[in-house]
């Protein structure tokens, strides 16, 4: 059955007409009135509907009965990234949504390639809030990640509260470093859940490596090879959702 994330207040028996996106998705998939489809809000349930009537530039739906759906990790991961450019931050937070992901901490840290501030951090916000709810639609969860606003890696450590049961882990290359696989076990009894910090292309810096660890984040690493900066993160959430399948 067809799929679609809508910002939208739903209820049963209710006749509404849907946004432009999930409007046109309908139309190119060439639906006729008494199709049935779903929609989902992003908070935890699906809504089974039926297509009322297709104009063209209008798309109207009855909506039935709610279904609560939970395809949620039994544990909140939070990742906190130096964003890589381009397509690949897209990837990233595609992917991570089908992974589980609960939030995402976009961050601009020394070595990161992408820069953003202002309206085209906005912007971008906008638009990965977009890629998160199409995989959202694909994948079956019924509950969006937030996406975080952009923020520099010293303001976000800076604001990092108290961890209050939650473990928190700084992705890291140097020597000597934890296993993940060693570290993620124990970890999965955390209260309130993980939080993985993860660097840009080129890595965290030294000192940001430092400041991370001063502030508590655990060191592990992924192996011995050294991976992209969209992969690392998603290896991370990865072993862990695979745990739970």
């Amino acid at each position: 059955m067809p799929r679609f994330h809508v910002d939208l207040p739903l209820a049963t028996r209710l006749e509404t007409t849907l946004p432009a996106a999930a409007a046109r998705h309908v139309q190119v998939l060439r639906l006729q009135p008494g199709a049935t489809l779903t929609l989902f809000d992003g908070q935890g349930c699906d809504w089974d509907c039926e297509l009322l009537s297709i104009g063209r530039s209008e798309v109207r739906v009855r909506i039935g009965q709610a279904r609560a759906v939970d395809r949620e990790l039994p544990i909140g991961v939070t990742l906190a990234l130096g964003m890589p450019a381009n397509e690949r931050m897209d990837w990233l937070v595609e992917k991570a949504t089908e992974l589980g992901v609960a939030t995402i901490q976009p961050l601009l840290c020394e070595r990161s390639v992408l820069r953003l501030a202002g309206e085209r951090a906005e912007r971008r916000l906008i638009h990965w809030r977009g890629v998160a709810a199409a995989a959202a639609e694909q994948c079956g969860r019924s509950r969006l990640p937030r996406l975080a606003p952009v923020r520099s890696f010293g303001e976000w450590l800076g604001a990092l509260e108290s961890p209050t049961g939650q473990t928190r882990f700084v992705l890291s290359l140097a020597e000597g470093t934890q296993a993940y696989a060693d570290a993620l076990r124990p970890a999965l009894h955390a209260a309130n859940g993980l939080l993985f910090l993860s660097g840009p292309e080129g890595g965290l810096s030294e000192a940001e490596d430092a400041a991370a660890r001063t502030a508590g984040l655990q060191p592990v690493t992924l192996g011995p090879r050294v991976l992209r900066a969209e992969t690392a993160p998603l290896l991370a959430l990865g072993a862990l959702a695979a745990l739970f399948a």
